[in-house]
């Protein structure tokens, strides 16, 4: 039994267009079925206050607000839609150390590029399964580093046996085709074959060759 997730909105806030557009493109087939996207940490709080995402996937690196910064921006909003939605950061760094930093902004998952189809899917599954308690002191705001499931969680993610009616069904479907020739179109633009990891560096430079 699969989540359901057409039922859900992903935001996801990316500097860097050939990687908003992979991230969009993996989330159409997964069947989310709303994708909104945001250039900046900046565009992205705007975007998080206006859609209420229930997952937002952020890059770290991006200016004037980075995903650092929006991460705390989003946990310390207390007129925010909802300060507890997970954040999955997308980031080429990988050190101990960073990952510490945005442990302690509030970040609920740590994702490293380049990554995978799976690599991004089991991000996801990981917010949806085992929901983070979240813990406050006089200087944070965020999910707890101990991982705890939430037995009672009965949130937008839960497994359901219920089917889509036929018209969210005819639209999930179509956008999963226009995710699966978005990313047939990059994987083959970069030279990549299905399964491989998505190098910015070779997305860049096919193009930067059209």
């Amino acid at each position: 039994m699969a989540y359901q997730l057409y039922r859900i909105t992903v935001l996801v806030v990316e500097d860097n267009l050939p990687m908003m557009e992979i991230a969009k493109s993996l989330l159409l087939t997964f069947g989310v079925g709303n994708v909104v996207t945001a250039h900046n940490g900046e565009e992205g709080l705007q975007m998080y206050r206006k859609h209420r995402p229930d997952i937002i996937i952020a890059d770290w690196m991006m200016q004037p607000v980075d995903g650092i910064s929006f991460t705390r921006l989003v946990r310390n909003d207390l007129t925010g839609p909802n300060r507890y939605v997970p954040i999955i950061l997308m980031t080429g760094f990988s050190e101990r150390r960073r990952v510490i930093q945005a442990r302690d902004s509030g970040v609920t998952e740590f994702l490293v590029k380049p990554f995978t189809a799976k690599d991004l899917y089991r991000r996801i599954v990981q917010v949806i399964e085992r929901p983070r308690q979240f813990v406050r002191s006089e200087d944070f705001f965020g999910p707890d580093r101990r991982r705890k499931l939430e037995q009672s969680y009965i949130g937008p993610f839960r497994r359901e046996a219920d089917f889509m009616d036929t018209k969210t069904r005819k639209k999930i479907e179509s956008q999963k085709k226009e995710g699966a020739a978005s990313l047939k179109k990059i994987r083959q633009d970069a030279g990549l074959s299905k399964g491989d990891k998505f190098d910015l560096d070779l997305v860049d430079r096919a193009e930067g060759d059209d």
